[in-house]
Parts: structure tokens; sequence; C-alpha cells
């Protein structure tokens, strides 16, 4: 079975169990996708860190700020390329830059050079040269970033274009790869081209309703090794290839996580858990009164390992319920308990 074969088969069961319809489920894995691309680039904030951080505020103990602003200035990048995504903007330089601008808004430098000043944190292009790594060849020179960005920009609208409407979901994923690619090969800022490449290419996965690939900051080396392979052969295939199997080994896992937690054993009733309503209708409520009635101090983390979706989406709930008078809370958070109206 060929690479590509193997995406769709696991597409095709990753859709038909539902996965992506659990509850704040695309806000988990933003979160996820973020969490991933700034390790790349040396953060160590966690995925629950960053979840703390972009729901609660609260700092990551023993993070630097400059990580913990990554992460932020990263997501804003990432909801406003959605927004545009959505209304299928067509690329530009400035539309690039200003998507530079907020990835780079606190973690960016000005920089004075013999060719003048520039601002990573308002997206200018470099105005120098760069190299790839301790002892790599250098990227193009500098002098020739805005044309090669402006091609960029016109290859991927007439490729974008035809794509519309298309149901062609392998062409679509090659597309966003070769967009992850061509940018960072093209390295128009002096910082943040690994972070605007893999938006760029989710860019283009939210474009068209894909479920969005995610480079695992495990497999870091054999992703750098992937792009050093491509720019050394001169071709897209050597990290096409890897990028379709990372996509598959990380929505096999996704997979197996699911059916794990949805086939998991109650260890007080020795149940399996039912597979509910993974858009948070009635079914779930119908879970959870039938929870309470069982145990009326049973606690929302229970819930959520029992239903197999997260603690905020059975707060959601529990808080719902409370509202339309089904159910109420007797005594404090913890040691109280809940009482069935």
């Amino acid at each position: 079975m060929s690479t590509i074969e193997q995406l769709i088969q696991v597409l095709d069961e990753y859709k038909r169990l539902g996965i992506a319809e659990q509850v704040d489920y695309d806000k988990f894995y933003l979160y996820s996708l973020i969490t991933h691309s700034t390790a790349i680039e040396g953060s160590t904030v966690t995925e629950i860190e960053n979840q703390l951080l972009f729901d609660e505020g609260i700092s990551a103990k023993g993070r630097t700020m400059q990580e913990q602003l990554m992460n932020l200035d990263l997501k804003k990048a990432y909801e406003e390329s959605i927004r545009l995504a959505k209304g299928k903007t067509d690329f530009s330089i400035d539309m690039l830059k200003g998507l530079s601008a907020i990835v780079m808004k606190n973690t960016g430098s000005t920089y004075n050079t013999l060719q003048g000043s520039f601002d990573a944190s308002k997206g200018d292009l470099r105005l120098v040269n760069v190299t790839a790594g301790a002892g790599g060849r250098s990227y193009m020179n500098f002098m020739k970033v805005p044309t090669r960005l402006a091609d960029f920009c016109k290859n991927m609208n007439e490729r974008r274009l035809t794509l519309h409407g298309s149901d062609d979901m392998i062409e679509q994923y090659l597309l966003s790869f070769d967009a992850h690619y061509e940018l960072v090969t093209i390295h128009p800022w002096v910082d943040g081209n690994g972070r605007m490449s893999r938006l760029i290419m989710n860019h283009l996965q939210f474009e068209y309703g894909l479920v969005p690939t995610k480079v695992n900051k495990n497999d870091k080396s054999e992703y750098i090794q992937a792009l050093v392979d491509s720019r050394e052969q001169d071709s897209t295939e050597p990290f096409r290839e890897f990028m379709l199997q990372e996509h598959i080994k990380n929505l096999q896992k996704e997979i197996s996580t699911y059916m794990e937690s949805v086939n998991e054993v109650d260890a007080k009733g020795g149940q399996k858990t039912e597979k509910v309503d993974r858009k948070g209708g009635q079914k779930t409520r119908e879970a959870i009164l039938g929870m309470i009635a069982k145990d009326e101090k049973v606690t929302s983390t229970q819930m959520a390992e029992t239903l197999g979706i997260n603690r905020s989406a059975v707060s959601k709930h529990l808080k719902k319920m409370q509202e339309d008078g089904i159910i109420k809370r007797e005594g404090p958070d913890k040691g109280g308990k809940w009482v069935i109206l």
C-alpha cells in the first residue's frame, strides 16, 4: 500500500469515528499545533501549560518569558490565519508580512545593517543573508527575496484556485506541504521562518477543511533532514514523503488514544464506557445524570475520564444543567455533592 493510500485509509477511519466532532476538539488541536511548532524552535512549554496560559492566563512555572510570549504570539497568528483562510484570502506579500508581524510581535528585534534597518516584530523582510544552521549553506541572497516571495504568492494563488471546490484532498495536502517547503526555502525573515512555514501549511489545510498536519517535536531531526534532502535533491518529494508519513503517524496515534478512552474499563463499576454524543448533546447530559445518580460526589474530572471528553466540556454541561434546573450543587467544590432536581 502506498503512503497516499495509507493516508486516505487513516483519514477515513478518523472521520468515521467522529474524532474531530468532540467538544472543544478544534481548540485543543490548535493548542497542540502551537506547542509542537514552538517546541521545534526551542520552547519547553507543554500542551497543558499552554492550555493554562491561553485559557486562564496562568504563567508556566520555570519557563522563560520569551518562551511564553512565543506561544502567545503564535496563537494570535493562528487565529488571524484561520480568519483569513475561511475567507479564502489571496496570498500576498503584505498578508505574509502581517502574519509574520503577529508571530514575532513580542520576540522580534530591530536590526541595523549596511542596507538599512528592519524590524522583525513588524514582519519586515530581511536585509541580510542568513545561513541554514552551523556549517550549512546560505539561503538565497536577501536581494532576491521580494521577487521570489511575489512569485511564491502568485504560484500559490493559481494552485489554490484550481483546488477550490475540488474533493481531491491529497492534492490539497501536497499543495500545503509544497507551500511549507517553498516558504522556508525562501526564508523571507531573519527569524520565525519555521513557525511561519508551518502556519502557512496549516493555513491552506484550514482553507480546504482538512485535518491540519502537526510536526511532532520528537521528530525534529527527521523533519530537518527531510528539508535538507529536498534542498540538496532540488525536489519536493523527500519533504512530501516525510510529511505524509508524519501525518499518518500522528493520526494513528490520535485514533488509538480515542479508542482507548472510549473502551476503557470503569474502575468503579467494571463497565466499559459508552461512546457518547461527541457534539455535546442530550446523550452526554444523560450520561452525566447517570453518573450523578450512582455517585452524588462524582467529580467533573471523573466524569471527563469516563466520557472520554475534556474537563472543560463537562463543566459547560454541568453549568447548563444547573441553569436549566436539572441539577444543583450543594456544598463546596471539594467535599460537596450533586443533587438531581
